[in-house]
């Protein structure tokens, strides 16, 4: 009886040994996953601000972004990627882009965004143009191309589709707004993601993407940001 048992058990074994639960139930299979947490290095990620006149005093947009350490009261012993900058335009956006390889050429796939943000604006608050928190938007996306501003009839613009504000573009789309879900503005960590809505890109000849995240503004005033750790994923159709 014992053999018996352990016979069937064998069995059984090989036959969920034999199922294929790669995908667990998903149409799609995972072909890469990229964390970044810039506690060592930026992991190749840059900033970069668009959607501003050369006529503007540069100086007064205060743009800044790079490494820098958590402000109180996160982990101040911890590393984000800063972005920062004072919209005068009504319209700024300010973007940070990472270039991804060793996918398959010619390809497309989906691609998913996790992202830890430190923010400090409350969903409610008031200021020029619109609310701090609530009146500037996350938005996350992927391209061929590689994220930039361009330089048109004396106004920087952006070379991809991103929508305007909460509208979602082509390239990019929206995943939320930056307020801390706080009624104070206090520094929280917030988290925005499109698992249910990934985007959509194809490779170039060599299996590279280009990946962005920013936030497009309403809001006309200082804007400070802390991404403390961006996930992607990259997943293509089961066959």
């Amino acid at each position: 009886m014992k053999k018996w048992m352990v016979l069937s058990g064998f069995i059984l074994m090989l036959g969920l040994a034999g199922c294929d639960d790669s995908n667990n139930g998903s149409d799609f299979v995972l072909e890469k996953v990229v964390t970044s947490d810039f506690e060592l290095n930026a992991d190749d990620w840059t900033g970069d601000l668009s959607e501003y006149s050369t006529a503007t005093d540069t100086s007064s947009i205060e743009f800044r972004s790079g490494r820098a350490t958590l402000p109180n009261p996160l982990n101040t012993k911890t590393y984000g990627f800063m972005l920062q900058s004072h919209n005068r335009s009504d319209d700024m956006f300010m973007f940070l882009k990472k270039k991804i390889g060793g996918l398959k050429a010619n390809f497309t796939y989906n691609v998913t965004f996790e992202i830890d943000l430190g923010t400090n604006y409350s969903s409610g608050g008031l200021g020029a143009g619109g609310s701090p928190g609530s009146s500037v938007y996350v938005k996350a996306g992927a391209s061929v191309t590689e994220p930039a501003k361009k330089l048109v009839s004396g106004f920087y613009t952006f070379n991809l589709d991103k929508g305007n504000q909460a509208e979602d573009g082509k390239d990019l789309i929206n995943i939320g707004n930056v307020s801390n879900g706080l009624e104070t503005e206090t520094y929280a960590i917030v988290k925005r993601d499109n698992l249910t809505k990934p985007v959509t890109v194809t490779t170039d000849a060599s299996g590279a993407i280009w990946v962005c995240i920013g936030t497009d503004s309403g809001f006309e005033g200082l804007t400070k940001l802390y991404y403390d750790k961006i996930k992607v994923s990259i997943t293509e159709k089961a066959n």
